[in-house]
């Protein structure tokens, strides 16, 4: 389990360098890039909906005066002047010649309107200078009509939208880099967390685990790669544990075969006066040596089946017809130690899987050779084939001694043999080496509780 660690103030240096503030930055930067033509596109909306208002009731005013007497326009300007103290809204009216006949329009007669469409048109008045909007439509008597309306108000109004425009983009701004520098200070906590947890295992520790939140509990991305390398750990942690405790077995159960057969060469170097002992003496040497040989063979084929070698070579196998030849080939050895050996097969049962056949052949095998060597005379032992909702397989049952509970784990360990099972003949490698073949092919194998004596299901998924 991993640790917990002084959180220690993030630098803004460290903050710049995480992926995660450049990422935050880069989405900000795009966001920015729309948020500009956004508010670009609203600015031209909204200042072309005021202009196109403005038109409109300039047209309405229009329609309103084009309505009235031709003799009664003059009066009608000069009254609207009369309304507009502050000259906001100037009308005017020009006679044919240029001349202005009334209203209030400051500078010259201006254009006639194109199609009767307002344009904008700035008025030098005084020292100062402002912009109309100006419809001016002609009269069929040669006279001009000047309807107009100063933009300082729409001026200003686009002016306060462009301020409020720009704070806002300025506040999304602040808020993106605040977001950006908090997401990168987190993802750098993090970091330092997994950096110092992978310096802890460098240095030796393989008990520390990357630090990680649950998947279920809002896990992102990252917490699932560290759950996949915790995984790894775990793995390389039991390898290791596997490695030193071979290392330890290798040395423990070596040690006595190599002390006999040293012995026995000092002794034949010794003792031998004739040609017959020392000719026992190699024999028996031989006999040690190819002991010996059998147990490396045994550790080389368990490392080989672990690394995958033959996984290449699977094909389509039947676990049943595997069985079938496993049963039949143990036979005799049963009958030899006057041992029941039954065999429970439905008809016409297959189950078919990817895999080798000696290999899985090799590994029942195992397992029916272990239950005949630890089942006493005259007992019992039962290899039935079982079909469950969620798995098929083999189990093996026998009237034996058992497996102790505390036990059921450490029989799959390199080298471990049970008190029980001292004097019995063997190196301990036997289920080691069913668990390796087990574990290329996908299955499983349980340790059952049902009844006396040793219980064993080799199973694959249904």
């Amino acid at each position: 389990m991993s640790s917990a660690r002084p959180s220690k103030p993030v630098s803004l240096g460290e903050i710049r360098r995480a992926a995660s503030f450049r990422t935050a930055l880069l989405f900000l930067a795009l966001y920015g890039v729309i948020g500009a033509l956004l508010f670009g596109f609203l600015y031209q909306q909204i200042s072309s909906y005021a202009l196109g208002r403005m038109d409109e009731w300039l047209a309405r005013e229009r329609n309103a005066f084009l309505r009235s007497a031709p003799s009664e326009l003059v009066e009608r300007v000069n009254y609207h002047a009369r309304l507009d103290p502050d000259n906001a809204r100037p009308f005017g009216l020009y006679g044919a010649d240029g001349s202005p006949l009334a209203g209030a329009f400051p500078g010259p007669r201006p254009p006639a309107s194109v199609d009767g469409r307002a344009y904008t048109l700035p008025v030098q008045q005084g020292a100062s200078r402002r912009e109309l909007r100006v419809a001016a439509y002609p009269l069929p008597d040669g006279r001009l009509l000047v309807l107009s309306q100063d933009l300082y108000e729409a001026h200003e109004f686009n002016e306060v939208l462009l301020r409020a425009l720009a704070s806002a983009a300025l506040l999304a701004v602040l808020l993106g880099l605040a977001g950006a520098a908090w997401i990168g200070r987190r993802a750098v906590h993090r970091l330092d967390a997994i950096t110092g947890a992978i310096q802890s295992i460098v240095l030796g520790d393989l008990s520390q685990r990357l630090p990680q939140r649950p998947l279920q509990d809002g896990g992102d991305d990252l917490d699932r790669l560290v759950t996949v390398v915790n995984g790894m750990l775990d793995e390389i942690e039991r390898l290791m544990h596997e490695v030193k405790g071979a290392c330890d077995n290798i040395a423990h159960d070596l040690r006595t075969p190599l002390s006999r057969l040293l012995a026995g060469l000092e002794r034949a170097q010794r003792r031998a006066a004739n040609t017959d002992e020392f000719r026992l003496a190699v024999e028996a040497a031989i006999a040690e040596t190819l002991s010996l040989l059998a147990t490396f063979n045994a550790m080389l084929r368990i490392s080989e089946v672990e690394a995958g070698a033959r996984r290449a070579g699977f094909s389509d196998v039947d676990l049943a017809a595997i069985v079938d030849d496993a049963v039949e080939f143990y036979e005799p050895s049963a009958e030899d130690k006057h041992i029941t050996l039954t065999y429970q097969r439905p008809a016409g049962w297959q189950f078919a899987l990817r895999g080798d056949a000696s290999l899985l052949f090799e590994a029942l095998g195992n397992l029916i050779d272990n239950a005949i060597k630890f089942t006493p005379e005259h007992g019992q032992i039962n290899v039935a084939l079982v079909r469950q909702p969620d798995l098929v397989g083999v189990e093996i049952h026998d009237s034996g001694p058992g497996i102790p509970p505390a036990e059921r784990e450490a029989v799959f360990q390199r080298f471990h043999r049970s008190e029980s099972s001292r004097h019995t003949p063997g190196n301990g490698l036997g289920l080691s080496l069913v668990v390796a073949v087990a574990h290329l092919h996908g299955v499983q194998v349980r340790i059952l509780e049902q009844g006396p004596g040793c219980h064993i299901g080799f199973y694959l998924p249904a």
